[in-house]
């Protein structure tokens, strides 16, 4: 009697697979909330060749639809550039770090006095729109009465 055996274990696996994810969806993430307003790190100096390098790759590969080979054939064209070849790369990288460092003071300035008050521009104007709605139910009611 085999299968009365295999279907006594199957509802006992059953069984476990149940309890083991019951508790899967009660975790409470620890990360902070990111801010919007906080300026992106800038690219450094392989991205910066990539931004060129996809443009090229794909006007030699039009049919091409893996973004793994593309990946691939940058990495490989990168590593077999000179210092000298790499060298314009470098330097835009570098231009891109010098303004996000300023941009990054400008914002942790911005943080230290309070100014952004943890709301993005967009979610102000939200909250601005159901504002005025608000003041204009409230107009019609008192016109009722």
């Amino acid at each position: 009697m085999k299968g009365g055996r295999s279907k006594a274990n199957s509802r006992n696996n059953d069984n476990k697979l149940k309890r083991k994810g019951s508790g899967a969806g009660t975790k409470v993430s620890k990360k902070a909330a990111k801010d919007p307003n906080k300026p992106k790190r800038p690219a450094s100096a392989f991205f910066v060749f990539m931004e060129d390098f996809r443009k090229q790759y794909k006007e030699a590969h039009p049919n091409n639809k893996s973004v793994a080979a593309v990946g691939k054939a940058g990495g490989d064209k990168w590593k077999s550039l000179s210092e000298a070849e790499k060298a314009p790369f470098v330097a835009k990288a570098e231009k891109r770090k010098t303004e996000y460092n300023k941009d990054i003071a400008a914002y942790n300035k911005r943080l230290a006095a309070g100014i952004a008050d943890d709301e993005s521009d967009k979610s102000k104007s939200e909250v601005n729109d159901e504002d005025e709605e608000d003041e204009s139910d409230g107009e019609e009611e008192d016109d009722d009465e």
